[in-house]
């Protein structure tokens, strides 16, 4: 089952639709709930099931004393307080009643304060729905919480750090509880962090599990696996230069909150689009995880289907590509003709960045990855192609910073002396300097210590699995460490020193370890491909810091080539290369 769609179907059943009456509603929203409920449920839905209006409850709003209202709201202070604020007088208050929901668990100190208030009595509906995570895409969610890598990585940010995590591990928990998972907890021990924060979850865990006994139970449930691991466990995926449409789209393009703009050119005009890419969008879904070298050629053959499936007339390949002119010819068609010209524009933008500057970026960046050329041949000298790069005045500092991280990644560390030197070439700001060293933070080796022996580095080439079979492109050889890891959790080979179970019993994964039903054999299993995973074990893996579009696609590959698997991925917040540099410079604050 999709995760959007279960949350949508919470929010509907468990939150809209359990208020009684015929009356029109107010429904009231924090940043979270508002968040959640953009990503998965369209106003015209929550309009037809009696809601009026959408108000964000910490702006001002105007009093509606003969409506009732709907909260949906995370129990924090700020929210809670901004509910008790609206009906502090009982002569003026903002609505005539509140049914309020909680996104998770109400800490005790603010229940009792939010008992105690005068408005308490306008309350007629206090629930915990056990929402509170994003629903990012139908395998990928986020906790929205950028912060918790200043918290989790900066020495100097202690105050609030286990006050966050707990917040974390209590939005997990919502997520397994909401699946009705009760998996088995591991952590990646490299990282110390990780088992106190794989202690906080699996106590959040049990708490749900108390509530309700249900959770876990099900055909291969009692395999399912929730993985923790920090943003260290691989550097090297969030820093390169990604070709596959989404992963490069985001890197490249100005795209903000899902939203991508474009100018489009019809006859005398030159007009502004805004689009916002989401799974409503079927193309996008089918093209977002292909190689920019297929991508335009995929769009031209679906229109070309679309046309011909429509019996549309083209006099020839000019307008195929004239999209604005069948449109006008087409009304009918209209959106659909313009998603075919959004993505068309979208990969012509990309190929404009790529074959501008990034084609020359890609090659020495997955060099360095890989530590060999596209023919396999081991680099001696990586120096001779990076030192160019850096001079290059036309290069972004952002970009040479990538280079020289991916550089140091690959030597598992350089000299002080051999990182001023470089910092000097490519003639990058200061701060840039100590955005590099910061790095050492997540427990990536960057300045080398004497005598000091290197810890091994497991996302290097040399410790990976072998790729000979899979047909790559010279320009993306490397595949996300993170697929390794998922693949071998799949087919229970993840290393368990490395890797261990939190109470240290180790729960069989094994692909052919499924109980057979003797009744019905196999069938079931057939039959419920592809569809819905709702019967058989998860795989969850979670990081700590954000993860990269190219991790997230990781998830759908293995899924697509285990089939009786789900694979979700999770993080507290998602990276583009930009937004791993900025989250670096901060802290050094």
């Amino acid at each position: 089952m999709a995760l959007k769609q279960a949350v949508h179907d919470k929010i509907i059943n468990d939150v809209i639709r359990a208020v009684k009456g015929k009356d029109w509603k107010v429904l009231i929203l924090d940043q979270l709930s508002m968040r959640m409920l953009s990503a998965c449920c369209k106003m015209t839905e929550i309009m037809s099931e009696g809601i009026t209006l959408v108000e964000d409850i910490n702006k001002r709003r105007e009093p509606l004393p003969s409506l009732e209202s709907v909260y949906l709201i995370t129990p924090t202070e700020k929210s809670i307080r901004a509910l008790i604020a609206d009906f502090q007088y009982p002569m003026k208050t903002l609505y005539k009643t509140a049914h309020v929901f909680f996104t998770e668990a109400c800490p005790d100190e603010l229940f009792n304060e939010l008992c105690k208030s005068i408005g308490a009595r306008c309350i007629k509906t206090l629930k915990e729905i056990n929402i509170a995570f994003l629903p990012y895409e139908s395998q990928v969610f986020s906790l929205d919480s950028a912060d918790t890598f200043q918290l989790f990585y900066n020495p100097s940010r202690q105050i609030g750090r286990i006050v966050n995590l707990e917040r974390c591990a209590e939005q997990i928990a919502t997520l397994c509880a909401t699946l009705g998972e009760y998996p088995a907890v591991r952590y990646r021990s490299e990282c110390e962090r990780n088992a106190e924060f794989a202690q906080l979850v699996q106590q959040k865990l049990d708490a749900y599990k108390a509530d309700d006994h249900t959770m876990g139970q099900g055909p291969g449930k009692d395999r399912s696996q929730l993985l923790i691991i920090d943003r260290g466990f691989d550097p090297v995926s969030p820093l390169l230069h990604e070709l596959t449409l989404q992963a490069m789209a985001y890197d490249l393009l100005n795209i903000e909150n899902d939203v991508y703009k474009y100018e489009s050119t019809t006859a005398n005009d030159i007009c502004e689009k805004e689009v916002l890419l989401d799974e409503n969008d079927d193309i996008w879904v089918d093209l977002r995880h292909q190689h920019i070298a297929i991508v335009s050629q995929q769009v031209t053959r679906k229109l070309k289907d679309f046309v011909d499936e429509k019996k549309m007339r083209t006099q020839d390949k000019a307008s195929m590509r004239d999209l604005s002119q069948m449109i006008k010819k087409m009304p009918q068609y209209q959106k659909e003709l313009s998603r075919y010209s959004t993505h068309l524009h979208m990969a012509e933008d990309c190929m404009k960045h790529y074959q501008g500057k990034a084609d020359k970026l890609c090659k020495v960046e997955q060099d360095l990855a890989m530590g060999m050329d596209a023919e396999g041949e081991k680099i001696k000298d990586h120096m001779r192609n990076i030192v160019p790069i850096l001079l290059d005045q036309n290069v972004s500092s952002c970009d040479k910073t990538r280079i020289i991280l991916l550089y140091i990644i690959h030597k598992g560390g350089i000299t002080e002396e051999n990182l001023c030197k470089l910092v000097q070439h490519a003639q990058i700001p200061q701060e840039d300097m100590t955005l590099i060293q910061n790095m050492q933070n997540l427990g990536v080796p960057i300045i080398q210590d004497g005598g000091r022996r290197k810890p091994q580095q497991f996302y290097q080439p040399q410790n990976r699995r072998e790729r000979v079979s899979e047909h790559t492109y010279q320009m993306s050889r490397w595949t996300p460490y993170i697929k390794d890891i998922m693949e071998e959790m799949v087919e229970d080979k993840l290393n368990a020193q490395r890797f261990p179970f939190l109470t240290g019993g180790s729960r069989s994964v094994g692909l052919g370890s499924a109980p057979v039903s003797a009744r019905y054999g196999q069938w079931h299993k057939e039959r419920g491909q592809g569809t819905s995973f709702k019967s058989g074990p998860r795989l969850i893996i979670f990081v700590v810091g954000g993860m990269s579009y190219s991790e997230m696609r990781c998830a759908y590959e293995v899924t697509q080539a285990v089939k009786n698997w789900e694979v979700l991925i999770g993080s507290t917040h998602i990276l583009t290369p930009a937004g791993l540099l900025n989250d670096l410079r901060e802290l050094g604050n």
